[in-house]
């Protein structure tokens, strides 16, 4: 006789994890998935909601220096007027909020996301005109590197150095290395003027003229001294103090060995 058979209605043990996994990769995905798309969503300068929240960041962070209405303080100097790209380059590469007081602010981690720099200053641009954010075209390079690294030895060498490694200035300040920095925030720098660097407007060095001159920076930053050590490319005050210490210290070395010998 055959049996036939009956079904127990039991699950594979595994069935329940399999569920749970599969829950958790569609869940993921779609967490993701919202996610980037709320990464990719920019900032809208002309937004009534930006200003809004750019204003609570400002007078929660930024007030106690600048006053409620950045109108400035004994603390600190007045915002209006400054623009959009001098919030975006000092607030973005960590300069303010200050961490301590000294010669000049130092770079350090942003303490807001990209969307709150660009919040707190569009907030600051819609108190009074000044410079904006650049645009992709002229902060991304691919300009004329030739034309840009003439422009960067007759303007920016003497303080920053020809390669862009920075320098000391008078009073504990310095200009800072431009090796790291994103075409952007150079551009800014130089329409704003921060720190002890002077403005260079659309007629001292054109739109497309400071797109050659981040070409440049960013052509040195990606090709590295092919020759071999490059020393911190500091110029021949470095390169001479190596061969001082190095090379003159190697001969007095092999003369003190020699006289040793013959002895």
């Amino acid at each position: 006789m055959t049996r036939t058979k009956r079904r127990t209605g039991r699950r594979h043990p595994l069935a329940a994890a399999a569920l749970l996994a599969l829950g958790l990769v569609f869940t993921g995905g779609a967490y993701a998935a919202l996610s980037t798309g709320t990464a990719q969503a920019e900032v809208d300068p002309n937004s009534q909601q930006t200003i809004e929240e750019g204003k609570k960041l400002f007078q929660a962070n930024c007030a106690t220096c600048h006053g409620l209405d950045a109108q400035g303080t004994g603390n600190g100097p007045t915002l209006i007027g400054v623009g959009a790209a001098s919030v975006d380059f000092q607030v973005g590469t960590g300069r303010m909020p200050m961490q301590m007081q000294g010669p000049q602010a130092q770079q350090k981690p942003a303490q807001f996301t990209d969307d709150q720099v660009k919040q707190l200053a569009y907030f600051i641009a819609s108190l009074g005109p000044g410079p904006e954010i650049p645009s992709d075209h002229l902060a991304s390079g691919g300009g004329d590197a030739a034309n840009g690294a003439e422009l960067f030895r007759i303007n920016c060498a003497m303080c920053h150095n020809v390669a862009g490694a920075g320098g000391a200035l008078t009073e504990g300040k310095f200009a800072p290395p431009l090796t790291n920095v994103s075409g952007v925030h150079i551009y800014e720098a130089m329409v704003t003027g921060p720190q002890n660097m002077p403005v260079f407007n659309d007629l001292n060095i054109s739109p497309e003229d400071k797109r050659d001159v981040i070409t440049y920076l960013k052509y040195v930053q990606d090709n590295r001294s092919p020759g071999g050590f490059e020393l911190g490319s500091l110029g021949p005050v470095a390169e001479g103090l190596f061969i001082w210490i190095f090379g003159l210290g190697t001969i007095v070395a092999i003369t003190v060995w020699i006289t040793a010998k013959s002895n």
